[in-house]
């Protein structure tokens, strides 16, 4: 492999271990709010978590390309901070990929808290636990199965994400360029042997985690 392709691999597994890693944060009061609440707002919030589901990635990217710009009031915020816009850095890549990937993380999760029930927190509540020690001494270890699936699904899915990435980063060596833009590269450039090993490298990589995710956790599979 050439120094561009090794820097692309290097780059993708960062990118993949930073989202993961915020999704994982951001994902928990979500996940932990739908699984539990009864409000209006249930039905909205979670059809906006799961949008990236079913919207082509282009359009996702587009629009916070657009909220990130310059004239953007994402954009604008962070330049009154002093930080300048964030499409075609590495920060713009994990905010892009934070949004696209935000449902794989927080249903597994949600579905994990949910299949508690209520039975666990109420034998918490009767020996004056509060609702936080609860939170951390029943839910999160009863849940365990659901952050694997949760961890592994972010980690793949930001992993083999292309359209947004390209959206908000472009093509920038060492700084924006992951694997799947280095592949689109090599075929543009008719580098197909270069392309095969990627390709041939991310195939192999999403059959590993699978089998990984189905084998360590049988509940789900089952499921």
């Amino acid at each position: 492999m050439s120094p561009s392709d090794l820097g692309a691999i290097w780059l993708t597994l960062k990118l993949a271990c930073v989202t993961t890693a915020l999704l994982l944060l951001i994902g928990t009061p979500i996940a932990w709010w739908l699984a539990r609440s009864d409000s209006f707002w249930k039905g909205p919030v979670g059809a906006v978590v799961a949008l990236p589901i079913v919207l082509p990635p282009t359009v996702i990217g587009f629009y916070l390309l657009v909220a990130m710009g310059p004239n953007g009031p994402v954009g604008q915020f962070t330049q009154a901070l002093g930080l300048g816009v964030l499409p075609f850095t590495f920060a713009g890549l994990v905010v892009a990929s934070v949004f696209y990937s935000l449902p794989f993380v927080v249903q597994p999760l949600q579905n994990a808290f949910e299949a508690i029930g209520e039975r666990p927190l109420e034998v918490a509540a009767t020996l004056r636990a509060s609702p936080l020690d609860a939170f951390f001494s029943v839910a999160l270890p009863l849940a365990r199965p659901g952050y694997l699936t949760a961890t592994v699904l972010g980690f793949a899915h930001t992993v083999g994400e292309f359209g947004v990435v390209l959206m908000i980063g472009g093509n920038i060596p060492d700084e924006t360029r992951v694997v799947s833009v280095q592949i689109y590269d090599h075929v543009e450039a008719m580098d197909y042997a270069q392309a095969h090993w990627l390709a041939a490298g991310m195939l192999v990589f999403s059959f590993l985690v699978l089998l990984a995710l189905y084998t360590l956790n049988p509940s789900g599979r089952r499921r």
